[in-house]
C-alpha cells in the first residue's frame, strides 16, 4: 500500500512538472505571437507560411553558395 502511494506521488509529481512546462511554453509562444502581431503586423498565417516553406528556403540558400 505504501509503495503504491509513493509510486502514485512520483507519477503525479512528474506529470505536474510536465504540465507546468507545457503551460509556460504555450504562454510564451502566445506572448511572442501577440508581440509580433502588435509590433510588426506579422500574423499567425505569415508565420505558418514561412514554417511550411522553410525546406524550400533552406534548399535555395544551399544552392546559392
Amino acid at each position: 500500500m505504501i509503495i503504491t502511494l509513493i509510486l502514485a506521488w512520483i507519477v503525479f509529481a512528474v506529470l505536474w512538472k510536465i504540465l507546468k512546462t507545457t503551460v509556460k511554453t504555450a504562454l510564451t509562444i502566445a506572448a511572442i505571437l501577440v508581440l509580433l502581431q502588435i509590433g510588426f503586423g506579422i500574423t499567425l498565417q505569415d508565420i505558418l507560411y514561412q514554417i511550411i516553406h522553410l525546406p524550400d528556403t533552406l534548399s535555395q540558400i544551399r544552392s546559392g553558395k
